[in-house]
């Protein structure tokens, strides 16, 4: 599988070029994950997949206007905006793909899932925006070549909120590191905030200091291409 990032700042002001669009990640041009920016619609794509409705990984909700994204869309909830949501709680085959969705928290306001991509032999995970994912679906992840998760916030425990006995937001690079250390050897981090984006030397530094031995841990920029 080919990845391509298409886009990596978290929900916070442009302050380098690399990182300067919102979310979405591309695979093989088939697959396309959160749709932060309105150019990547000019990306070849089959299929999309949201990880959750928040402006900066649909565009449109915060423009207010009617989405028809032209080819399958999926995701964890349907939206008012979007002509059709295919709302998926199992496994679905698209083209050779099966795409598993994890149900995550992140939100008080809007359903969220994370997806777990599966090519021949190759598993990739792409979480979006995460507070936690409960323990029962951890089994799930079983070994992963790649995960591609939330690095909105480097302390531990990142910033987490609580509405009605329910947490939300962002947990922390180091929480997200002890949890996936067991499942794959290659941790790359996305949707970056200001820890990284206003000192991107600092900002690595940081993140080989948090790296486990026999894990790589990387932070993706806008057009970070890699292959699984």
């Amino acid at each position: 599988m080919h990845i391509h990032f298409l886009g990596t700042k978290a929900n916070i002001e442009t302050t380098k070029p690399y990182h300067a669009r919102y979310s979405g990640i591309l695979i093989d041009d088939q697959l396309l994950f959160d749709l932060g920016e309105p150019s990547f619609l000019k990306k070849t794509f089959n299929y999309l997949f949201f990880t959750h409705f928040h402006p900066d990984h649909a565009y449109f909700v915060a423009e207010k206007e009617d989405f028809d994204p032209s080819v399958p869309c999926y995701g964890p909830e349907p939206n008012e905006q979007v002509e059709e949501v295919k709302v998926i709680k199992d496994p679905v085959e698209v083209a050779a793909y099966r795409v598993i969705p994890i149900p995550t928290i992140h939100s008080h306001k809007v359903k969220s899932q994370a997806y777990i991509v599966e090519k021949e032999g190759k598993r990739l995970m792409y979480t979006g925006d995460l507070a936690w994912i409960l323990k029962d679906y951890h089994p799930m992840f079983g070994q992963l070549d790649l995960v591609i998760t939330d690095g909105s916030f480097v302390r531990k425990g990142g910033m987490i909120r609580r509405a009605d006995e329910q947490i939300y937001g962002h947990t922390g690079v180091p929480d997200l590191i002890r949890i996936f250390k067991e499942h794959t050897e290659y941790i790359i981090f996305t949707h970056l905030g200001n820890w990284f984006v206003k000192d991107t030397r600092k900002g690595r530094q940081q993140l080989r200091k948090l790296q486990p031995e026999g894990v790589n841990v990387e932070a993706a920029y806008d057009g970070k291409k890699v292959k699984i």
